[in-house]
């Protein structure tokens, strides 16, 4: 085991955070309501519900009769239940625990899977000098966030008027993921902790610098002297025969522990590590990539989530950094994000942030006074990790050549629409998704939404089970040439209302895939025989989730982007306003039965299929058709 371990992992996962808040924040934060646990016999309506349009009817029986069982008095399900309410009388969020250890802690898969990148809008320059100067700017910014964040002077959020917790704020930066052998831990230094970072990581040339950003009273350099520090780093990282020692942080995890340790046995090895998983963040400086202009081309979103591959800025990276800022010399500007350690919606209001700051006009500043030097990391390699480098190469090209990504803008009609129909927008699209999955397989899918649940204390992401009896009544009517417009009409509604239920069952706690697989762990924890109703073939359709969906929405024209989990799956995240939609669209190429290009084609004549519906069959004053 590395010097983390498993149980100073789970302490850490359970208990930091609280500690680097300050008053203001600490009592906003115990003034938000515990995570509470669902009603046993909701739940499992909830899942029978969700089974209904992916199984078959004799499995829908199968698993009905599974389930009373688990009902009856006295049996597994209230056992479990109990279980599970008193662990929620001792933890602030049981279902962000158990969800950080096993969605990501847990697993053993490349970081380049558990992924996300937000891409700012293009900057208007490309040489060197335009890309030193950009970056200075983020990272300014960055660290004003920064400041906002310790002196508490940033806003606390709300959502339809509620408060929410601001814990994940305080792990954003200067965090790290480190692997572990079975488990990978967590670490944060902050401003309340022994060891408040000072620094940031350089990535330039795939060779890794660490840049003082503090003056000696504390205060943060300027821009200009951000810009005199990064051109001592491009000017003393030009030699080409660098060791790729960052690409060792794409491998799976296992494999990259065992590496991790013996790398860090060499004295200096140790200290660049550290001083890296140390830093505030990692600030990426790329080289420009070559560029596709096809229709619906996402070479940037591709660039800030994997790099391109070896050849070009994959090996710029240090992947287990909770963030990485990343501007290339073309233009190209965002940051990718670690979901064990923060989801996307605090990050829109990142992205909105440095975007506002970066319009701001510069001022003249005062002349650049002495600064120390810059320090390049080094790294003594021996012939096993230089294999373990080549190794990681073959794996990250083979990932960057296997992942499709694309864009759609979706141009002819915005969120108006539906709200002039009283519909939901974001209901409305995910109708409109699962209607083009069909069109293309014939068949309806398990798919999920992710939901925000940060109205509880130490919220992070649900699942909203988006396909229902209801969405798979409309997407077969819809093309149904023997159904009328008005029923197909009445079908949308019931499908959207049905969606919106279940979106704000799951923002306010009711989680069904959450709480049915809290049960499923206490049983593991609590040496319980496993219940029928988890071994079902059933459960593996209801969670075998191929469509993959977020709603990321920005004030600036940014773009979210994430990577399919699993083989089989689409990756959708978009944003609307009032005129337009973007969808930026993933999947991998090896799955032969998915074609991004295709489905998103279809997508658009599907929006636009759809505003005709809503045209034909307009409201009469009673709300009738």
């Amino acid at each position: 085991m590395n010097s983390y371990g498993l149980v100073k992992c789970c302490r850490l996962v359970n208990s930091a955070s609280d500690t680097l808040m300050g008053g203001r924040y600490l009592n906003h934060q115990k003034g938000l309501p515990r995570l509470p646990v669902p009603p046993l016999r909701e739940t499992c309506e909830r899942y029978l519900s969700c089974l209904e349009p992916i199984v078959t009817e004799d499995e829908l029986k199968h698993t009905k009769r599974l389930m009373k069982e688990f009902l009856k008095e006295g049996g597994d399900g209230e056992k479990l239940q109990r279980s599970l309410e008193r662990k929620a009388c001792t933890t602030d969020n049981w279902l962000a625990d158990y969800g950080i250890q096993i969605n990501y802690l847990d697993s053993r898969e490349s970081l380049l899977i558990y992924n996300s990148g937000f891409v700012l809008p293009k900057m208007d320059f490309t040489d060197k000098q335009g890309q030193i100067r950009c970056a200075a700017k983020v990272i300014r910014a960055v660290l004003d966030f920064k400041t906002m964040i310790e002196d508490e002077t940033l806003p606390v959020q709300y959502m339809r008027g509620e408060p929410l917790c601001m814990m994940q704020y305080f792990r954003a930066l200067s965090s790290c993921r480190v692997p572990g052998q079975k488990t990978d831990s967590l670490v944060f230094h902050a401003k309340n902790s022994n060891s408040n970072p000072r620094h940031i990581t350089v990535a330039q040339n795939s060779q890794f610098f660490t840049v003082e950003v503090y003056h000696s009273d504390g205060t943060p350099i300027t821009a200009d002297q951000l810009c005199v520090q990064l051109e001592r780093i491009c000017n003393s990282s030009l030699e080409t025969n660098t060791e790729h020692v960052g690409i060792l942080t794409t491998l799976r995890r296992d494999a990259w522990y065992k590496y991790y340790n013996k790398l860090v046995q060499d004295p200096s090895n140790k200290k660049s590590v550290s001083a890296i998983e140390r830093s505030i963040c990692v600030l990426c400086l790329d080289k420009a990539m070559p560029r596709t202009y096809e229709k619906y081309s996402g070479f940037e979103p591709l660039q800030v989530l994997h790099g391109g591959g070896s050849q070009w800025n994959s090996a710029n990276r240090w992947f287990d950094k909770s963030l990485q800022f990343i501007v290339g010399e073309d233009g190209t500007c965002g940051f990718n994000m670690l979901h064990a350690i923060i989801d996307g919606t605090p990050c829109m209001a990142l992205s909105d942030y440095i975007t506002s700051s970066m319009k701001k006009p510069q001022m003249m500043e005062s002349p650049v006074a002495l600064l120390p030097m810059p320090q390049k990391l080094h790294f003594n390699i021996t012939p096993d990790i230089k294999t373990a480098i080549e190794e990681a190469k073959q794996s990250v090209d083979k990932h960057a050549q296997d992942l499709d990504l694309r864009v759609l803008v979706f141009n002819h009609f915005g969120k108006k629409i539906p709200k002039a129909h009283r519909i939901s927008p974001d209901a409305f699209i995910q109708m409109a998704i699962q209607l083009a999955y069909y069109r293309i397989h014939q068949q309806c899918c398990a798919s999920y939404e992710a939901a925000s649940m940060r109205l509880f204390r130490k919220g992070r992401l649900g699942v909203i089970l988006s396909t229902s009896s209801a969405s798979a009544a409309f997407v077969k009517s819809f093309d149904d040439p023997k159904k009328q417009n008005s029923e197909k009409r009445n079908l949308l509604e019931n499908a959207i209302k049905v969606h919106t239920w279940n979106t704000n069952m799951e923002i306010r706690g009711r989680t069904t895939f959450g709480h049915f697989l809290a049960l499923k762990v206490q049983a593991i924890e609590n040496n319980i025989p496993m219940p029928d109703i988890y071994t079902d073939t059933s459960l593996n359709k209801a969670f075998n989730f191929l469509l993959s969906t977020s709603q990321v929405s920005f004030k600036a024209a940014c773009l979210a982007s994430a990577v399919p989990e699993k083989l089989n799956i689409y990756d959708f995240c978009y944003s609307v306003t009032s005129d337009d939609f973007t969808f930026v669209v993933s999947a991998w190429k090896s799955c032969k039965e998915n074609n991004v290009v295709r489905l998103i084609q279809t997508l658009e004549d599907t929006l636009l299929d759809m505003k005709m519906l809503l045209e034909e069959t307009k409201l009469e004053p009673d709300g009738s058709t």
